[in-house]
């Protein structure tokens, strides 16, 4: 069986945080949230991860941040870029953004045969999901079985703003039955979602399960996202050219619906921390502070 291998998605723009946020320290030998990502996948059992960033931040990324994981894991950059579209399709004028999540995996490609875990770069997930996304990959390494790290959506708002999360629902036997993608959730309380830039509100339970796009998936689940992305491109230039994404629990929720994949969705009980918004990053800095104090991680990390 090949080893499942990291995808990290660190070619986000950071509008809200006003900067690139992948790259700004929180611990206190400049580790950034990544940092801890790859430490705890090491330690759950991956080896080899790869790094999906913009081209124009490739030497700053590599300098500032993988320069020290290479030394421990074997470490491949793809590149998300915009004009990695279908034959046929081009980018839309005045657009400056990248295609979303589901095209940030197909970058990673060229280096994926097998099965593989999925984060975003700029999420503390915590090691318990971790261990649960290997375990699920090595015991289904082929196939359309995935895996969802499914959080408690009161462990994954802040106090600074929304946060988009795929909103689960998860059936008695633990598979997914639906995933819907709300871009707009606040904490409340109780937590709320809009559709209609805060004119109408709809309550969410704490105890709702979300996805945090932490993923476990095969090599299927590529080939997957090829055959929707024109799909998915005639939807976008019909309706929003310029901001449309092509979202992994979008793409998943169809690929659930259409009876093409099951996903089974692993509970976590870790506190997510994330830097969505600048004031979100004190919050982050303190809780890993005191994580390294009560022993999870050492405080020089990879030193």
């Amino acid at each position: 069986m090949k080893k499942p291998v990291l995808v990290i998605m660190a070619a986000g723009m950071g509008s809200r945080y006003g900067g690139l946020k992948q790259m700004d320290p929180v611990g206190s030998h400049d580790q950034v949230i990544l940092d801890y990502s790859i430490y705890d996948a090491r330690r759950a059992g991956f080896e080899t991860v790869v790094i999906v960033i913009k081209d124009e931040i490739e030497a700053d990324f590599k300098e500032r941040v993988g320069r020290r994981i290479q030394r421990h894991m074997d470490v491949h950059y793809a590149f998300q870029r915009m004009d990695a579209l279908p034959e046929g399709y081009g980018i839309p004028a005045g657009r400056v953004k990248p295609w979303g999540t589901a095209q940030a995996a197909l970058a990673a490609r060229p280096f994926v045969d097998g099965p593989f875990a999925i984060i975003n770069s700029d999420d503390f997930y915590g090691p318990e999901a971790f261990r649960a996304i290997y375990e699920h990959l090595c015991a289904h390494p082929e196939g359309t079985d995935y895996a969802m790290a499914a959080y408690l959506l009161e462990n994954t708002v802040t106090d600074h703003g929304h946060v988009a999360r795929g909103v689960c629902k998860v059936g008695e036997d633990g598979r997914l039955t639906a995933i819907t993608e709300r871009t707009r959730i606040e904490k409340g309380p109780p937590p709320r979602f809009t559709e209609d830039e805060g004119r109408t509100w709809t309550e969410l339970s704490g105890d709702t399960r979300v996805s945090m796009n932490f993923w476990g998936f095969t090599r299927t689940l590529l080939d997957q996202a090829q055959e929707h992305f024109p799909r998915f491109l005639d939807r976008a230039m019909a309706k929003d050219p310029l901001k449309a994404e092509y979202l992994l629990p979008t793409l998943v929720g169809e690929l659930v619906d259409g009876g093409q994949a099951t996903v089974w969705a692993l509970p976590s009980g870790d506190k997510w921390y994330g830097v969505t918004y600048r004031e979100d990053k004190p919050a982050v800095a303190a809780a890993i502070a005191r994580m390294t104090a009560e022993g999870l991680y050492p405080d020089a990390l990879w030193l």
